[in-house]
């Protein structure tokens, strides 16, 4: 059987796109959340509902294959003016991750069973809040300015950059780089998670855009 071309086959650097890959448990509530707030930032900041090359899916590592996403995180979405129609869950294969050139999950427990699935993930592979920890530390100046080099060799060197720094730059807490699980939980509990996603997410997408967020 011949391997899906992807980020951990050699030669492929040289896709004119770039795939974020959210993962999270079930893909019903954070990972859909996050990657379609990514989206709505990336189409808000760039005019660009493609986003400018930037690929933005989502997979859960227990994932429910075909299920729609949480009614709650629905209505998250809905309170930022993100579109969550025509969601479908996934569960987390290896071609999702060797096609992915950034994989941000919800917990560490997430980053390490993506690790573990092989195709030279690690240096690829965070925790939404470690990558955005690791990001505000990176100096933009030293990033490709995207109007010159594009979105895509921007986000590759962004990756490389926070790969390089993370030995170095360690969580203040042990629970620092987690997003807890609303599941089952109330909206009020959803709303929580969605804006701390949202936080999380705004330095993220002013890194790979080289935009800001318009106050």
């Amino acid at each position: 059987m011949t391997a899906p071309e992807g980020r951990g086959i050699a030669g492929h650097e040289e896709s004119d796109t770039f795939r974020i890959l959210h993962v999270s448990t079930g893909n019903v509530c954070r990972s859909p959340i996050t990657e379609r707030l990514t989206r709505h930032a990336l189409s808000v900041r760039l005019g660009d509902p493609l986003g400018g090359g930037l690929i933005v899916e989502s997979a859960g590592t227990w994932g429910h294959e075909g299920a729609p996403m949480e009614t709650n995180a629905e209505l998250v979405l809905a309170d930022f003016g993100a579109d969550y129609s025509g969601f479908v869950g996934r569960e987390l294969l290896d071609e999702h991750v060797i096609r992915a050139d950034l994989v941000l999950t919800a917990t560490r427990d997430h980053r390490a069973q993506v690790i573990s699935m092989g195709h030279s993930a690690g240096l690829r592979t965070f925790t939404l809040k470690e990558f955005t920890r690791l990001v505000r530390a990176i100096d933009p100046a030293t990033l490709p300015d995207p109007r010159d080099e594009g979105m895509v060799e921007r986000a590759r060197a962004l990756v490389r950059a926070a790969a390089a720094l993370r030995g170095w730059l360690l969580a203040p807490s042990v629970d620092a780089d987690e997003v807890n699980d609303p599941y089952g939980a109330p909206i009020t509990f959803f709303r929580s998670i969605g804006d701390e996603i949202n936080q999380a997410l705004d330095p993220v997408v002013t890194a790979l855009t080289g935009v800001s967020a318009r106050r």
